[in-house]
């Protein structure tokens, strides 16, 4: 038999099917004037809820009565405490709480050229964010003894004034004692700020002294003339562009900025008789701009004693009565440090010259340019 003929078959056989079932289940014929009847609505069967999501229903309604229970407790607490008196308080259950408390030494350091800043990274430490940790600081309780890690040739007169004036406050204030720890460099206003500690600890070989101001002008009138350059002031006074870099300085101007240099040399060597607790005249001996190591600025009275940062936190440990080896506390941000780091390696290729060489302002210095 051929396939056409076995499909032909199979379709008539097919259709002898479903006339067979018809017959069988005859429909109903519609009565005249009788009303069609309304279809079944389909019925909706609700989906089964799933087992896991029941799970994580009852997990989240126990740990919110958790939570519940816990804030009772703390609440319930707090108020049997705020009932007990001072006098009848056990110590014995917040030992915990005295360990976390422990008696330190709070460390800050000083680094680099000290200016206000102007810039907004958080990372970069001006002379506001430095008084402002001294501050800080000194107000915990837990901190005895302040060391300063100072690294630094100086600066700009009012930064360093700045910082200066933040540990005289802190130390009448508090009564808390203030200990300078130099390390590579401390020299000009790095020394000025450190004046004011109680006592200056420095390393044989530190680069120290430089006490004295400078006051940097550039002139760059040559170099204008040959480019073809040239600049014009229109002012209200004759010294209202003094020290510009555009022309020489006057004989007159130069007695002014000289006056300024002096009255700040002054206020410099008045800190260090005040702090070292010696003569101004003898102060003035040794305050011609000279550096001294740190074996010579010891033997001038300039320093205390010689040492590193161990003997610098033992000094400071022992003069806030907690003894040597004490805790150390510093409040330096990880990402803060992380972000400086990065800036400093920066900067050698060659971007912070670009940047210093940008500045064409004068400048009053508490600075050695020896670095």
């Amino acid at each position: 038999m051929s396939f056409r003929a076995l499909f032909k078959r199979a379709k008539i056989s097919r259709r002898d099917t479903m006339e067979e079932n018809t017959s069988s289940n005859p429909v109903p014929e519609q009565q005249p004037g009788q009303a069609p009847k309304p279809e079944a609505a389909p019925v909706s069967v609700p989906p089964a809820e799933c087992p896991k999501t029941r799970l994580w229903l009852k997990v989240v309604a126990a740990l919110y009565a958790l939570s519940l229970f816990a804030a009772a407790a703390v609440i319930s607490k707090a108020d049997a405490a705020r009932k007990v008196k001072p006098g009848d308080m056990d110590l014995s259950k917040f030992t915990g709480l005295v360990q976390s408390k422990k008696d330190a030494v709070a460390v800050i350091p000083l680094y680099g050229v000290i200016t206000q800043g102007s810039s907004s990274r958080s990372w970069e430490h001006g002379s506001q964010q430095i008084a402002k940790r001294i501050r800080a600081m000194s107000e915990k309780k837990e901190v005895k003894a302040i060391l300063l890690d100072i690294n630094t040739p100086g600066g700009s007169v009012g930064a360093v004034q700045e910082i200066y004036s933040a540990i005289l406050r802190a130390k009448r204030e508090t009564k808390k004692p203030f200990v300078a720890r130099f390390g590579e460099v401390s020299a000009s206003g790095g020394y000025y700020v450190a004046s004011a500690c109680d006592l200056i600890i420095a390393q044989p070989g530190t680069i120290t002294g430089s006490i004295g101001v400078i006051f940097s002008v550039s002139n760059f009138e040559g170099l204008m003339k040959k480019v073809g350059m040239k600049n014009e002031a229109i002012k209200s006074g004759k010294f209202k562009d003094i020290g510009s870099p555009t022309r020489d300085m006057t004989p007159e101007e130069r007695k002014i900025l000289q006056g300024m240099i002096d009255d700040s040399y002054e206020q410099f060597v008045a800190a260090v008789a005040d702090g070292r607790q010696m003569p101004l005249e003898e102060v003035k001996k040794l305050a011609d701009g000279r550096i001294y190591t740190g074996r010579q600025a010891l033997g001038n009275h300039l320093v205390d004693r010689l040492g590193d940062l161990r003997d610098a936190l033992d000094a400071a440990g022992e003069l806030g009565k907690i003894g040597k080896n004490p805790r150390v506390l510093t409040d330096t941000d990880p990402f803060e440090n992380l972000l400086s780091l990065m800036d400093s390696k920066l900067q050698l290729f060659g971007t912070k010259a670009v940047t210093d060489a940008l500045e064409l302002g004068p400048r009053l210095e508490y600075r050695w340019y020896g670095r």
